[in-house]
């Protein structure tokens, strides 16, 4: 093909060219820090107030509910920490599940060791929780359930708006991470009855560093990070000017063409699944078949393992991922796949390809093609597909 062809969107994505060109000025033109009085200051209060407004907008919440952050890690520390903390002497029971992003896992995992008692939903084949069981796993001392919006690593989409209602039904906050979510799929979050909701920038085409969390107005939370009077008080650091420049054209640009985008990542995701499926055996699909996101494809191809197969796509220019980025350096198996239900032997041999508005037909078609050689031949490695085969 001549070009690396990226498909690893849900780990990162490019800056669109829109949102770096309303970026640049703030490094060097508009450079005053907002917490001054002075004109030269005031274009860059502008400019945190319009971003500001284009986040609310994107999810139907008040902009003084807009709290700019770090990214999704830290807005998620900073949802289930300061909420607990807040709230210790009313409750230290948090409920999750077993297939969240490790920001969220490791974050419970910290409370516990504090006092804090952490139920892990289970989920079923597709990624799913099971709605009954997140309600008989409420009681009296719960204060949180965190539960993301749409899986990193399968796709799946969770019933949020009934999530939302069983939480606001028992008087327990709601917390989604929504990093993947937002910019591809309608959030409304009062709609949702969601109470806090976390975000980045570098994964809708802004940049990295930067990121959101939604809070309801009236939510008692503590801050994660204390000093000065920024972010009304509850967020200390001198504010990240560009990257909150470029979160907000960011998320303006991804829900002005949501459906377009869609329709594209959609028709090109079901192109290459089905072009999978018809090519090669022993694969399986993972995630939900229809409520996933958009250009989500997550595949394991039994026999082989994972890494093997990710160096040899790199090899043909080919950029894909066998899990959450955040954990690419770890050999052990997806724990989303585990989850799910499947064997370490059959988890290892996973395959995550996330399309962006930029791939086409030609490169889905090229990736599935190049796939067939790559598995065939790392197969003929394997002495498991030789018995499967009826060799000796």
């Amino acid at each position: 093909m001549g070009k690396m062809i990226y498909m690893d969107h849900s780990a990162t994505t490019p800056v669109k060219k829109e949102v770096l060109d309303e970026m640049l000025p703030y490094f060097s033109e508009y450079y005053g820090n907002p917490s001054s009085i002075y004109q030269l200051s005031n274009q860059s209060k502008i400019a945190i107030d319009t971003a500001r407004q284009r986040v609310a907008k994107a999810l139907g919440a008040k902009k003084t509910e807009i709290y700019f952050t770090g990214g999704g890690s830290e807005s998620d520390n900073w949802a289930i920490k300061g909420v607990a903390f807040k709230n210790f002497d009313e409750g230290n029971h948090i409920i999750t599940t077993k297939i969240e992003h490790h920001a969220v896992l490791h974050t419970c995992e910290y409370l516990e060791t504090k006092g804090f008692e952490v139920t892990y939903l289970e989920v079923d084949e597709y990624g799913m929780i099971n709605l009954e069981d997140l309600e008989n796993a409420i009681k009296d001392t719960t204060i949180l359930i965190s539960i993301m919006f749409a899986n990193n690593e399968i796709g799946t989409i969770q019933p949020i708006k009934e999530i939302g209602a069983i939480a606001k039904k028992h008087g327990v906050l709601f917390h989604t991470d929504a990093v993947q979510a937002v910019g591809s799929v309608e959030i409304d979050v009062k709609d949702m009855n969601i109470d806090l909701l976390s975000l980045s920038a570098h994964k809708l085409y802004g940049p990295k560093g930067v990121g959101a969390l939604y809070i309801r107005q009236g939510i008692k939370i503590d801050p994660l990070i204390t000093g000065g009077a920024q972010e009304r008080n509850k967020r200390a650091g001198t504010e990240n000017i560009a990257g909150i420049v470029g979160l907000g054209k960011a998320i303006e640009l991804a829900y002005d063409n949501l459906n377009e985008n869609n329709s594209k990542l959609i028709s090109l995701r079901e192109r290459l699944i089905k072009n999978i499926y018809e090519k090669i055996d022993y694969v399986r699909l993972n995630g939900h078949p229809s409520e996933r996101l958009p250009g989500n494809v997550n595949f394991c191809f039994q026999f082989i393992e994972g890494e093997a197969l990710l160096l040899s796509l790199d090899m043909m220019g080919i950029a894909g991922s066998s899990g959450s980025a955040c954990t690419s350096g770890s050999l052990d198996p997806s724990h989303v796949l585990l989850a799910i239900g499947l064997p370490h032997e059959i988890a290892h041999g996973s395959l995550r390809l996330s399309l962006g508005t930029a791939n086409t037909e030609e490169e889905v078609d090229y990736v599935a093609d190049s796939l067939v050689g790559i598995v065939d031949r790392l197969r003929k490695m394997s002495p498991l597909y030789e018995k499967v085969q009826g060799g000796n």
